[in-house]
């Protein structure tokens, strides 16, 4: 099973302060978010609409792991949130889009897949936040899929009141996939009415 995720293609998407890209771990990390081209900046990294919300279950009983079907990719998307060790009400729920639309959401440390086309696709990875300031907060991902073929993504929340927020997406290998598969929830959702 491969995963085809290129060098210097993937995306953070910051607040405005925060303008400057850099590398880190062979990949380009660079801002996508400014006042001014804000939403057209997330769909062009493959978010969907700001005013979508998703509501979310978590199901940690269920631990499906489809193959992918011949003539379509598998794309997997794994979170995991990190938080303070004292008492904490809630975790983050994090938008999943491909190529400009929303296809879903994960809640805390939960998994959820979908089918994608073969070829080019922007996956994107956004906080969902009633906060503005960290509903801006994302990262994004190119993907090359080819049919038949099994894609994974983490995307790692820091939610520790010590550190900045944060929402950082990144390919992993198949064998740790398969450990996160069976230690995480599987997330259901649907966007809200």
């Amino acid at each position: 099973m491969g995963n085809q995720f290129a060098p210097n293609h993937v995306i953070h998407l910051h607040d405005e302060n925060h303008s400057r890209g850099h590398f880190l771990g062979g990949f380009r990390i660079a801002p996508l978010c400014t006042r001014r081209r804000g939403s057209r900046s997330r769909a062009a990294a493959g978010c969907g609409p700001d005013q979508i919300k998703f509501e979310v279950k978590t199901d940690k009983n269920q631990h499906p792991a489809p193959k992918a079907e011949p003539t379509k990719a598998l794309v997997y998307v794994f979170q995991d949130v990190k938080q303070d060790n004292t008492l904490t009400i809630g975790t983050a729920t994090t938008r999943v889009g491909l190529d400009g639309a929303w296809i879903g959401a994960i809640h805390g440390k939960s998994y959820f897949f979908f089918s994608a086309e073969p070829g080019n696709h922007r996956v994107c990875a956004a906080w969902q936040s009633s906060l503005k300031r960290i509903s801006k907060l994302g990262s994004a991902a190119d993907l090359s899929a080819e049919a038949g073929k099994v894609y994974y993504l983490r995307v790692s929340v820091d939610e520790r009141s010590n550190h900045r927020p944060n929402v950082k997406m990144e390919h992993i290998d198949p064998a740790e996939a398969q450990l996160l598969i069976a230690s995480s929830s599987l997330s259901t959702s649907q966007p809200k009415k």
